[in-house]
């Protein structure tokens, strides 16, 4: 559809940045902490771990003072459940308390909207030795980790994200190193796991609602438009089951309280169904989001299933492997330019998962997650000249706005990242912020900050409310 006016973003949008605890905060057994399981996970070949990252625990104060002068109107960060709960329930932590206590304040001092994820892959290294989300406990642990903070930070915090990516979890947890399942039937673990967490996403928005009844709650998980690789139906039809797959199966849960049709099919194929027990589909029912968070890098192309295992392929690294066999095939997208890390770009994508998103739910929408990761040059005068960043964030927030003229209820843009950090599994050579962090991999050097050219470039975007 091509607008003649386009309209304006909404007066009070949040522009935002984001990240998340454990690959920004560092300090990872300090003041307390407990390990996690990306603590204790193996490290990638080649790049760094996530002990020291940018240090943000030490350099909060300096960090929000940035992020003022970048002129955030909202930030989204995680907190660390073993920062809290140092095994993931039992005794509390006061300095972990302590920490985020001083960094809503130092937030909100400067003007800026704390948006708390709860939990972005960092689950309790001591949960997991239980069993994790196999393991029926940890839905309780959640819940009362989640009215905790609910209780202590309630009073100042009014957005609130239940899980970061949870289907990335399910899809391509190894990559994050958050997978571990059973050998005897990996797949029905791995459901049951979901169907854990989901359980816990919708026992974290009731209490939300009886806690904190101004507060706003919603999921967030990782959502693209999924194209079929031609107009052949069948191709047709494999997008559909896709997009059951990867997206809706989780937001149909988190909005309606039900299981998605082509993904129960699935799982029923696959012999993959979770144990249900009596009462699970009532508190999913009853659960109500208020919006949806969702991250968006690229969107997917499939075909139909050839049946055999050349339906599973790489098509870059957000994918990592897509395509089930006996469902749908990963291709390859020959309309789009791709990035360095083999990742297709697709703004107009953006604006498809958004109409979709909106179209399927009604529900008001918020970007957590968009950006472009790049083995980003300090030059001689120590500046970062990242054209290729803003022309990235610029392409995609011109899709945000043809979307809010489309009739769809977006109120907040948070990109990838606020400041450099370390990358899920490519290190920190691979950046993403707005803020440069003096270090490399193995050299921890200053860990001075400096403002990259797209730096200054947000700030006057978000000045003019992104009027060009």
């Amino acid at each position: 559809m091509q607008h003649k006016k386009l309209k304006d973003f909404p007066k009070n949008f949040f522009w935002g940045a984001s990240t998340s605890a454990y690959q920004v905060e560092g300090a990872w057994d300090k003041d307390g902490k407990g390990p996690s399981v990306i603590d204790m996970a193996p490290v990638v070949p080649g790049t760094t771990d996530f002990k020291v990252t940018s240090d943000h625990y030490h350099h909060y104060k300096e960090d929000v003072k940035l992020f003022a002068e970048l002129g955030l109107k909202a930030y989204r960060f995680s907190i660390a459940w073993t920062r809290i709960f140092p095994h993931g329930t039992g005794e509390i932590n006061p300095l972990g308390v302590a920490f985020y206590n001083n960094l809503i304040n130092e937030l909100k001092a400067h003007n800026i909207e704390p948006i708390v994820t709860i939990y972005h892959f960092d689950l309790p290294y001591a949960l997991q030795q239980k069993g994790g989300w196999s393991n029926r406990d940890t839905v309780d642990a959640f819940a009362f980790y989640c009215e905790t903070l609910f209780e202590l930070y309630g009073d100042r915090v009014k957005y609130w994200l239940t899980i970061n990516e949870q289907n990335m979890m399910i899809l391509h947890g190894d990559a994050i190193g958050t997978k571990s399942v059973t050998a005897e039937n990996p797949e029905k673990d791995l459901y049951q796991q979901n169907h854990h967490m989901l359980l816990a996403q919708a026992k974290a928005m009731k209490a939300c609602h009886e806690i904190l009844p101004h507060a706003k709650i919603g999921p967030a998980p990782n959502i693209s438009a999924i194209y079929p690789a031609s107009s052949k139906p069948e191709d047709v039809l494999a997008a559909s089951n896709c997009s059951a797959i990867r997206n809706w199966l989780y937001l149909d849960m988190a909005v309606y309280g039900r299981y998605n049709n082509i993904a129960w099919a699935f799982l029923e194929e696959r012999n993959a169904t979770p144990d249900i027990q009596e009462g699970d589909m009532e508190i999913m029912a009853s659960a109500k989001p208020d919006f949806i968070a969702f991250n968006y890098y690229s969107t997917q192309t499939v075909a139909a299933s050839s049946g055999d295992a050349s339906d599973r392929g790489s098509t870059g690294d957000q994918q990592i492997v897509v395509g089930e066999i006996g469902v749908y095939k990963g291709a390859s997208n020959p309309n789009l330019s791709k990035n360095d890390f083999g990742w297709e770009i697709d703004p107009v994508g953006f604006r498809n998962t958004l109409r979709e998103i909106y179209e399927r739910y009604a529900l008001p929408l918020i970007v957590t997650e968009n950006g472009l990761g790049a083995f980003d040059k300090v030059e001689a005068d120590g500046s970062i000249q990242d054209d290729y960043r803003i022309n990235y964030l610029q392409a995609h927030i011109d899709q945000i706005q043809l979307a809010l003229t489309d009739g769809v209820d977006v109120f907040g843009f948070c990109p990838w990242s606020a400041i450099d950090l370390v990358s899920t599994h490519q290190g920190c050579s691979k950046r993403y912020g707005f803020i440069h962090v003096n270090r490399d991999e193995f050299d921890l050097k200053d860990m001075k900050r400096s403002k990259k050219k797209s730096f200054f470039w947000y700030n006057a975007l978000i000045a003019k409310n992104g009027a060009k």
